[in-house]
């Protein structure tokens, strides 16, 4: 089994204050890091406090050697690592995990996935490291997961990439994202049940109203168990579906950047507001609903900036 290099877990403060003391006590150096209220590193392992939460980040050859020798027994006060079926036993029963990708991006597809586990598959996915997409930095990391985790036996998966312009079209039909999110999740949770029709049960993150989901399952969808929480990706399903979700999205920004020699970068930055002025301004504002997801306000942004422009123009 690889050694395990990442691990993150929830903190309250005063375990926060007293793991700082201990790091203190033991020598790890200290840095100043965004967010973080603290960072610390020794040796072949780095610690991160993070605001938020709090939350602990451990990373490097001897995270787990830290974990089962002075976070568990000192801080948290008890041991779980290694012992995951012991304390969440229904994350290695059969179920289906189901996340996306590309949703607050202005670039791109939304892309929503689906894995199907069993507790083989659940043991074989948190050995080759499939954790939330999110905490996973290098595109090239997620290409390399997402290849072990098809290959995983016993594993079945699915895959919907809505791309931009079919997206326009359903969010005109949808009317919100809730809506068009809830489609997309029943698209796939339908297609994994007709592989796995015995399949009790599917995870995915919370919905703001947990019944538009419920309303979206056909047939087959609605005679299992839905299970809509948050911070869902903890489960090794909803892991791995996280990371084809990823692949799928990153994939098609690469190939897009290619093909149009400009990066269209994720997210909604000024830097992704000034790459779609960019194609408007070489190809036109036509080009724009085939790369980009019009509702955002970006989209009025660039377009009316384009107008601006045209019009700022001096009379041939």
């Amino acid at each position: 089994m690889p050694a395990l290099t990442s691990y993150t877990h929830a903190l309250t403060a005063l375990q926060a204050a007293k793991l700082r003391t201990l790091l203190e006590e033991r020598g790890f150096e200290f840095q100043t890091k965004p967010y973080c209220l603290y960072a610390a590193a020794r040796s072949k392992v780095n610690v991160c406090v993070y605001e938020k939460g709090p939350k602990i980040v451990v990373q490097g050859k001897e995270t787990e050697d830290f974990i089962t020798h002075l976070l568990e027994p000192e801080v948290l006060g008890e041991a779980k690592l290694g012992y995951e079926e012991v304390h969440n036993p229904e994350m290695f029963q059969p179920h289906i995990g189901v996340d996306e990708s590309g949703k607050g991006d202005f670039f791109g597809p939304l892309v929503i996935a689906g894995v199907y586990v069993d507790g083989n598959v659940a043991r074989r996915l948190r050995d080759i490291g499939a954790v939330d997409s999110k905490r996973i930095s290098s595109d090239e990391r997620i290409f390399k997961i997402a290849g072990d985790i098809r290959a995983v036996p016993g594993l079945a998966w699915e895959v919907i990439s809505i791309h931009p312009a079919r997206y326009n079209e359903l969010y005109e039909k949808f009317g919100n994202l809730n809506r068009l999110l809830a489609w997309g999740h029943a698209r796939i949770i339908e297609n994994l049940l007709e592989r796995v029709p015995g399949c009790p049960r599917a995870i995915s993150d919370q919905f703001a109203n947990p019944a538009v989901l419920q309303r979206a399952l056909q047939t087959r969808g609605r005679e299992i168990e839905l299970v809509q929480r948050t911070k869902a990706e903890s489960d090794p399903a909803v892991a791995a579906a996280s990371i084809l979700a990823r692949e799928a999205f990153v994939g098609w920004l690469k190939s897009q950047s290619q093909k149009f020699s400009l990066e269209l970068p994720k997210g909604v930055s000024p830097v992704v507001k000034q790459a779609a002025a960019s194609l408007a301004q070489q190809h036109g504002n036509d080009l724009l609903p085939a790369l980009c997801k019009m509702h955002f306000r970006t989209s009025s942004e660039v377009l009316s900036r384009s107008v601006s422009d045209h019009s700022n123009k001096p009379a041939g």
